[in-house]
């Protein structure tokens, strides 16, 4: 068996980690997923190496200075987060298919890690204004955060076009089955 790897990505509120889950539960997939390295603080109920690995800022900049990231980005000053090609390695050392669910940018670079041993996958909102009605139907964001999740999501659906399968999520059971699907076909 030669483990694969699987990229998700998607603007906010697309319906990316509802079918990085619904696949996750299919045991006859072989999935585990991809856990994330991040610099700041452990939250009360996160855990260790199942949440995200939690390391300082110097720790993270040396293993970027090692080149031990497959992706990484500094999204606030030294708040770190990227993917540990040590966490691959070792999950497809376990005869697993990884799943990522990472920002596009990352879910590029993944891709053009592993070239044809990875399928990326973009999840697409049917349009703008039903993603922005549910990220609104959330009620975590404050309007001025939805206003910024919108424009980022404009941005991200512009990479679109680089992965190799656009799933347009207007319907939740129509997109999990094709997720389905596709990635059964991909790792058999």
């Amino acid at each position: 068996m030669n483990p694969k790897v699987l990229i998700f990505s998607a603007p906010s509120g697309a319906g990316k980690t509802t079918i990085v889950h619904h696949l996750l539960n299919k045991s006859d997939l072989n999935l585990s997923f991809s856990v994330s390295a991040c610099s700041r603080n452990k939250r009360e109920n996160e855990v260790h190496g199942k949440d995200y690995y939690f390391l300082t800022a110097d720790e993270f900049r040396s293993k970027i200075s090692n080149d031990e990231f497959l992706e990484w980005e500094e999204v606030y000053e030294n708040n770190y987060y990227g993917s540990l090609k040590s966490e691959v390695d070792r999950l497809t050392g376990e005869g697993k298919n990884v799943v990522f669910d990472v920002d596009v940018q990352g879910g590029i670079n993944i891709k053009k890690h592993y070239k044809e041993n990875a399928l990326s996958v973009f999840i697409m909102p049917p349009d703008i204004n039903a993603l922005e009605q549910r990220l609104i139907a959330r009620s975590t964001d404050k309007p001025e955060a939805i206003k910024m999740r919108i424009e980022k999501a404009k941005y991200e659906i512009s990479f679109a076009g680089q992965f190799d399968v656009i799933i347009i999520n207007d319907s939740l059971n129509k997109a999990l089955a094709e997720a389905e699907k596709i990635v059964r076909e991909f790792v058999k």
